[in-house]
């Protein structure tokens, strides 16, 4: 019977069309998850999501182009690759974690790989389908229609990856949840298909292996998790959780514990109260008695710590993005004694939201603003260096307030520093820089702003086990190899600044 007669589609139709739904949503999935992983783990957001993407969209173009040659034993074929792309984008989170923590150099070379399998396998998929369908769909049917379920499915997922499936199950069991949806869909072909297969028997085996594998791996997947995180941070995890902004994890050692935001060192207990006393202090001391403070960053409450520790403060924003943070800071035992207990304080408001978006929604002035945000490794955290960024900051600053940024080292990252300090110049503020020595991060440098030159405070509060009157003037000196250089202003429609950033550590740290 032709299609033309045909009342609809067949069930066997119907069946390869929700499938589609399926196969749409599981190759977009291990498409982000790639590109996720390769920014957490290498940085610079916009570039690896760029090159991932791409790489990816390319194997699909291959796969299509090979789905030619496969021309008897449509169904027998659509089974074995999805239970391929099942195996390979399933494992795909697992293997790129632990391939970093054991074999870092051969990271990229893994991510790449493995792309490109899974992209090719995936673009087998549609035009198989396609094919088969020509049974009972006509042409102008069948394209309309495939095409609408791929794109439901990648709508679907696009939406739940960040909002669900990464905060709800970690970037591994999503991983092999999807592959087990994938040889689920096998499972499904070898049953609308079972009277026409060959060696029906050997395609169900390599079904319920598949399943196996997939299934045992999800429900050993913190085990596998730990294997990977307990080598790349060396010392015992004792949080680790992701939220739709990042990893989040805290490990203990000893250098007591310590706090790893994607993979990056954001402190260390033996020696943060070095990075916050230097970050902190000077503009505090220098206002006199600020009443009204905000912190944007530092959900770990240490510089809400130091901040309480002057009695005129009446009043502590603290701007942080991720709740997550903020919720660990505060409930969790151990972690909030770190901060002293300061996020539970009755004159601290936390407010989780985007920083750039606080500045320009709300209208209140601070005698004290201390940006602490982690350094600009990708374009999302380098919007909040740019002048726009400064500029919305002076608008927030009582007349007689001071601005204190994080600014990364200025002998590691010395053209990235002084670009931080031209930028906030571009806006008319002052700039007034130094650094610290923090053992686990080496020089650090900080920028102090404002509408009116900074001031050496005479005092600083008793009590503090890194700063004194005496040798704070220290900290304003800069040797040869620290010196200011040229440097271009950061701007958004630019974002040198992260270029900038990724050439320098990248020498140190092999990227």
């Amino acid at each position: 019977m032709t299609a033309a007669v045909r009342a609809g589609p067949s069930p066997v139709a119907v069946a390869l069309l929700a499938s589609v739904f399926v196969v749409a949503a599981c190759g977009l999935v291990y498409e982000l998850a790639a590109a996720a992983l390769s920014s957490y783990l290498l940085g610079d957001s916009v570039l690896q999501f760029s090159t991932i993407i791409g790489t990816y969209l390319f194997a699909m173009g291959v796969g299509s182009w090979l789905s030619r040659w496969f021309e008897r034993q449509l169904p027998a074929h659509f089974l074995r690759i999805e239970l391929l792309v099942a195996l390979a984008g399933g494992f795909l989170p697992a293997l790129l974690f632990i391939a970093n923590a054991y074999v870092p150099d051969a990271f990229r070379l893994l991510l790449y790989g493995m792309v490109m399998m899974v992209g090719m396998l995936v673009g087998l998929e549609i035009p198989l389908v396609m094919r088969i369908l020509r049974r009972d769909i006509q042409l102008k049917d069948l394209v309309s229609q495939v095409l609408t379920f791929d794109y439901l499915g990648a709508l679907a997922v696009s939406v739940a990856f960040p909002l669900v499936l990464v905060p709800q199950l970690g970037m591994i069991r999503t991983g092999l949840l999807f592959g087990l949806m994938n040889a689920a869909v096998g499972v499904w072909a070898l049953w609308l298909f079972r009277h026409e297969l060959r060696r029906l028997p050997a395609h169900a085996l390599a079904c319920g292996l598949t399943l196996a594998a997939l299934g045992t791996a999800f429900v050993f997947s913190e085990r596998i998790t730990t294997l990977a995180e307990d080598r790349f941070y060396q010392d015992r995890i004792v949080f680790a959780a992701s939220s739709p902004y990042q990893r989040i994890v805290v490990t203990r050692g000893g250098a007591g514990h310590r706090l790893f935001l994607n993979g990056n060192l954001q402190f260390a207990e033996r020696d943060e109260y070095r990075y916050h006393e230097a970050l902190v202090h000077p503009v505090m001391a220098a206002q006199g008695a600020p009443k009204k403070v905000a912190v944007l960053g530092g959900g770990d409450g240490m510089a809400v710590r130091e901040v309480l520790k002057y009695p005129s403060v009446e009043q502590v924003t603290l701007v942080e993005l991720d709740p997550n943070m903020t919720r660990l800071f505060t409930e969790h035992e151990t972690l909030a004694a770190l901060n002293g207990h300061s996020l539970a304080s009755p004159k601290v408001k936390v407010v989780n939201t985007d920083a750039f978006r606080w500045l320009q929604e709300d209208g209140e002035l601070f005698d004290v603003v201390i940006v602490d945000f982690p350094d600009p490794t990708n374009f999302a955290i380098g919007k909040l260096f740019t002048n726009s960024f400064y500029a919305l900051l002076d608008k927030r600053l009582a007349a007689s307030g001071y601005a204190v940024i994080q600014t990364t080292s200025p002998l590691v990252a010395r053209r990235s520093f002084w670009t931080v300090v031209q930028t906030v110049e571009s806006v008319g503020l002052t700039a007034t820089p130094y650094h610290a020595h923090v053992p686990s991060f080496g020089e650090w440098g900080f920028v102090i702003t404002s509408r009116r030159p900074w001031r050496l405070p005479e005092a600083l509060p008793p009590g503090l086990r890194f700063l004194s009157a005496q040798t704070l003037p220290l900290l304003f000196d800069f040797p040869r190899d620290m010196d200011r250089v040229p440097a271009e202003v950061n701007r958004l429609s630019n974002q040198v600044l992260v270029t900038t950033y990724e050439q320098e550590w990248g020498k140190v740290v092999g990227h």
